[in-house]
């Protein structure tokens, strides 16, 4: 049997009173897993219902742990990313889009261990981590959360929590990791990226992280199937049509490689079986 909306509505209040009862919530169906919330499960996580865990244990099974390495590995960048931005790069200003849930080392955690007063949007459209996001960070200035779609960049620029935090005449940076290849052909991954770009000033960044088709075996259609059908999307590309997302930016070094690869801080770093089928890079905008 799913678990309840009011189940969800007093777990959220228990981690964070101040939700209490989050009118955003109704209407959610929750007989079916959600990405914000199988992620979360995948990395650790305690906010997902059973239907969530089902998906992704089923994943695991089939594809020998794949679910959790590529998921634990997309994290890891994401984190090396920030770190990067926030010292060598020197930014300030952050747009994490897909977000998910709050984890452990969240964006805004690494940019203040460098300047508190770095500012971050987190971008999601699950209205459960909406409500999430703004019960955290609701004593937070320098950090905000809002509902939007990744298919939508003008609706995230635009928003007004973006514009209350965000200076965009100033650099910026724009992390989308596993965001993109959660974008149908239709919803046009290269023209989100492309748009972004334009409105970007001289010195923003981009950070994505995507699934790829090419240099797995298993990485095929039928494990994409199994993907959306499991998690209701889940898009695996090729090189040339992640390297499009990159259009008119200077990558910076190691540019697009896999996960892993990109900027490891340990020396020894995992390779696992699944370490061919995620790739990273950082494009800056001249």
């Amino acid at each position: 049997m799913a678990e309840s909306a009011k189940r969800l509505h007093d777990k959220i209040a228990e981690h964070y009173p101040r939700v209490g009862q989050n009118k955003q919530l109704s209407g959610i169906d929750f007989s079916k897993p959600t990405v914000a919330r199988v992620y979360d499960y995948l990395l650790g996580g305690h906010d997902n219902f059973a239907v969530d865990r089902a998906a992704a244990d089923a994943l695991n099974a089939k594809y020998n742990g794949g679910a959790t390495e590529v998921c634990v590995s997309n994290r890891r960048a994401l984190q090396r990313a920030v770190h990067y931005l926030a010292t060598e790069a020197g930014i300030r200003q952050f747009i994490d889009i897909g977000s998910g849930l709050p984890t452990q080392e969240n964006v805004h955690e690494i940019a203040h261990q460098l300047d508190p007063t770095a500012r971050v949007v987190y971008v999601d459209k699950d209205p459960i981590v909406l409500a999430h996001g703004r019960a955290l960070l609701a004593d937070n200035q320098t950090t905000s959360v809002t509902q939007a779609d990744a298919a939508d960049p003008d609706s995230i620029l635009d928003a007004p929590e973006t514009r209350q935090l965000i200076d965009l005449d100033q650099p910026w940076a724009v992390l989308m990791a596993s965001v993109l290849h959660h974008l149908t052909d239709h919803e046009d991954p290269a023209g989100v990226t492309q748009r972004l770009i334009a409105r970007m000033p001289s010195g923003s960044y981009l950070f994505t992280v995507n699934l790829l088709r090419e240099d797995h075996p298993q990485a095929d259609e039928k494990l994409e199937a199994d993907v959306v059908s499991r998690v209701g999307s889940g898009y695996i590309r090729t090189w040339d049509q992640i390297r499009r997302y990159y259009d008119g930016l200077e990558m910076v070094e190691p540019g697009l490689v896999y996960a892993n690869d990109w900027r490891p801080t340990d020396p020894t770093k995992p390779e696992g079986p699944w370490s061919t089928v995620l790739v990273a890079g950082l494009g800056k905008k001249p």
